[in-house]
């Protein structure tokens, strides 16, 4: 998938709309894909992304975070987080689907499918520049800072 366009995609969104990626050409975008809100992992990825927001802004670029929580999930952890930047819904797991970050993961000693955290830079041309995979939260916010800075 590196280097080839990003598949044009709808997803329901906090905020006033829906997120449309062909209306955000022109602009370099990170999604960012996490397991569950208002979860101990996913809480402190998505501060570490809200305390960089300034910096990704200056840099050119958006942030989305994204899981299959419904949006009056979103809704009530973007509140409580002060996220800056919008949650994506994805409860049918399209976008999920479309990169790949569905995994069996082992969840205290049982075997549960759920998102793999990964984070994907999409370029200002709509094509995929880097991806992250089985992401580890310290400092990964600030990696993906230093890579869209440099695109």
């Amino acid at each position: 998938m590196l280097g080839k366009a990003v598949k044009d995609f709808t997803s329901p969104s906090t905020g006033s709309a829906p997120f449309r990626l062909s209306e955000h050409r022109g602009k370099k975008l990170v999604l960012y894909f996490y397991p569950k809100d208002n979860t101990p992992g996913c809480t402190a990825e998505g501060a570490e992304f809200r305390d960089r927001y300034k910096d990704f802004r200056k840099a050119g670029a958006e942030v989305l975070g994204v899981s299959r929580d419904s949006l009056k999930s979103h809704e009530g952890f973007k509140q409580k987080m002060q996220f800056p930047f919008e949650l994506l819904s994805d409860a049918e797991e399209e976008l999920c689907t479309q990169f790949g970050v569905i995994r069996m993961k082992n969840m205290y000693g049982k075997k549960v499918r759920g998102i793999e955290r990964s984070t994907f830079v999409i370029d200002r041309e709509g094509k995929l520049a880097r991806e992250w995979r089985g992401v580890k939260v310290p400092r990964h916010a600030e990696e993906v800072l230093n890579f869209v800075k440099a695109l």
